[in-house]
């Protein structure tokens, strides 16, 4: 089963399931997770590949679904789930494989759609550290920001670098081998009913008013609503209102 990182005590209500996006990890959501858990368990997963779950060559969405239907089970059954980016895509998946298993799905920043732009530059930047050269996690910094990556991203990607042991937290080989499928998005010919959000930066590019048509055919309930002044990263950019969004379509 994935690793998980358990915030507050089971209620009455389904636990929050937490699936973080690409090159991501459960604790990079401890903030969100801890204020969410006030009403519920959460439970915050590393996924496949990343962190501290298993490390195997298939990185497909059904695989990803499939991992995330195994914690759902195991903690009984039904959950509220969450996920962003490439964990909105295996959250979709999920719904759409194994719709039993959720009560409400909350989609962040991402479409299910192929996207034409790759990650994979920053596979190769994080390839290209030093780590023999890397005594704290800003060694790590300033290496990539030489290799020309932003300030932001710099914090991100050395949340995953294990500094003693000198290595990435993340399957950078498979990431990379899978990046195509990572990209894209299964077709499915069935669809979930259940009451579903896209929550979008309103910066941001990647949900567009022409994917709404495949979505609401994928998904017949869904809303949809945007963070002002985020982008992508909308919930380490604005936490307080994705919180407060999340929170009150969870709660309605």
């Amino acid at each position: 089963m994935l690793n998980t990182i358990l915030h507050g005590e089971p209620t009455d209500t389904p636990p929050l399931l937490i699936a973080h996006g690409l090159y991501g990890s459960a604790r990079n959501w401890g903030v969100i997770a801890r204020r969410l858990s006030d009403e519920r368990q959460v439970i915050a997963v590393d996924m496949r590949n990343h962190a501290y779950s298993l490390w195997t060559d298939q990185h497909s969405y059904p695989d990803l679904a499939n991992d995330l239907a195994e914690v759902i089970d195991h903690f009984g059954g039904k959950a509220d789930v969450l996920g962003h980016s490439m964990g909105g895509k295996a959250a979709m998946t999920l719904a759409l494989h194994h719709g039993d298993l959720l009560r409400k799905l909350v989609v962040a920043d991402i479409a299910p759609v192929a996207y034409t732009h790759s990650q994979i530059q920053f596979i190769e930047a994080m390839r290209a550290v030093d780590l023999s050269k890397v005594e704290r996690r800003s060694d790590a910094s300033e290496q990539l920001a030489d290799l020309g990556v932003e300030p932001a991203l710099q914090s991100f990607f050395t949340q995953s670098l294990d500094v003693k042991g000198q290595r990435w937290l993340l399957n950078l080989d498979v990431l990379a081998a899978e990046m195509p499928k990572i990209m894209g998005f299964p077709q499915m010919d069935t669809h979930w009913d259940g009451p579903t959000l896209f929550l979008s930066g309103a910066d941001s590019d990647y949900v567009l008013p022409e994917h709404r048509d495949l979505i609401r055919t994928l998904f017949p309930s869904a809303r949809f609503a945007k963070i002002p002044g985020a982008g992508h990263w909308l919930h380490a950019e604005k936490p307080r209102e994705f919180e407060a969004a999340v929170r009150t379509f969870l709660n309605a």
